[in-house]
């Protein structure tokens, strides 16, 4: 049961940086998902890929996976580029 660990990244579909600088851990399938032979969804009896735990920080998220024997991964945030324009240079 291993897990990794992320900054959520923002969603392309906000323009706020809302619960972008939570850290989560999920865990990994320890199973392949398969489909359901009667109404073809995909499914599996994994639960633990369902969950998914938020921290506040980095060091937090490991220190959770370190006191419960989870082997985690870590993975770094790519930086983010801000591109600052002025409304007038869209007619330029």
């Amino acid at each position: 049961m291993s897990a990794r660990i992320y900054q959520r990244p923002k969603n392309a579909m906000q323009s706020g940086k809302a619960r972008t600088s939570e850290w989560v851990l999920e865990f990994e399938r320890s199973e392949a998902q398969r489909p359901d032979p009667l109404m073809g969804w995909t499914g599996s009896a994994d639960t633990q890929s369902q969950v998914q735990l938020t921290f506040p920080d980095k060091e937090a998220a490991q220190a959770y996976a370190a006191k419960y024997g989870i082997p985690a991964r870590a993975h770094a945030t790519p930086p983010r580029h801000l591109k600052i324009q002025a409304y007038a240079d869209n007619f330029r």
